[in-house]
């Protein structure tokens, strides 16, 4: 696919939104955890897990003085792409006003491919489109869609039905997106946790590039 399908104009945007996230000099920020996942953190602190003291932490790393000299761009949580500073600016208007470039996490939770021994996919695929329109008109320009992949040697995984099914998801998702107006980030996360080797891990590693690139 080589984005026939989209307008110059379409094109010239999603070309803007890639030369603003690689921005020499500067990173992006991963903002995306889940209700359930930072309330794991605000507990470890004594710190209610409510959806206010989730945008107070939210914009406090949004208003850090200076953020904008270090970060290009900001992946959030959907809950966050809807929130607001104590002044009643939208979390990615604030953002666009420092030049960080807000983008969101589209996907939705894994699933557990029956039959392969604990291989996983992430889902939301099927009502990816109508999220992403969302998302723009909320104001992301950009997304991330995490695919983990774990590595058990002993057990024969990841299965080379999980990695195609992994890439077959991520090469979907980026179509989507760049039909939406967002700017797609592909995210085959090979978890590095395991007893295997780093060559097992390099020869898997290479595997999904293949897959990647076919």
């Amino acid at each position: 696919m080589t984005g026939t399908f989209l307008s110059a104009s379409q094109k010239e945007a999603l070309e803007a939104t890639a030369a603003a996230l690689a921005t020499r000099g500067k990173g992006i920020t991963a903002c995306d955890e889940s209700a359930g996942t930072i309330g794991k953190r605000f507990e470890a602190v004594g710190i209610d897990n409510t959806e206010e003291n989730r945008r107070q932490y939210r914009q406090m790393l949004f208003t850090a003085p200076g953020s904008e000299d270090y970060l290009c761009g900001a992946i959030l949580d959907p809950e966050t792409l809807y929130q607001k500073s104590d002044d009643g600016t939208m979390f990615p208007q604030l953002l666009k006003n420092r030049g960080i470039v807000p983008g969101v996490k589209p996907h939705l939770k894994v699933y557990i491919l029956p039959g392969t021994g604990g291989d996983t996919v992430m889902q939301g695929l099927d009502s990816l489109a109508v999220r992403c329109k969302e998302y723009y008109n909320a104001g992301a320009r950009f997304a991330k869609w995490r695919s983990p992949i774990e590595i058990d040697v002993s057990a024969g995984r990841p299965t080379d039905l999980a990695i195609k099914a992994n890439m077959s998801d991520l090469a979907r998702y980026a179509l989507i997106c760049q039909s939406e107006g967002l700017m797609p980030i592909v995210e085959p996360d090979v978890v590095l946790t395991g007893t295997h080797t780093l060559e097992e891990a390099g020869e898997f590693v290479y595997k999904i590039v293949l897959y990647q690139i076919h």
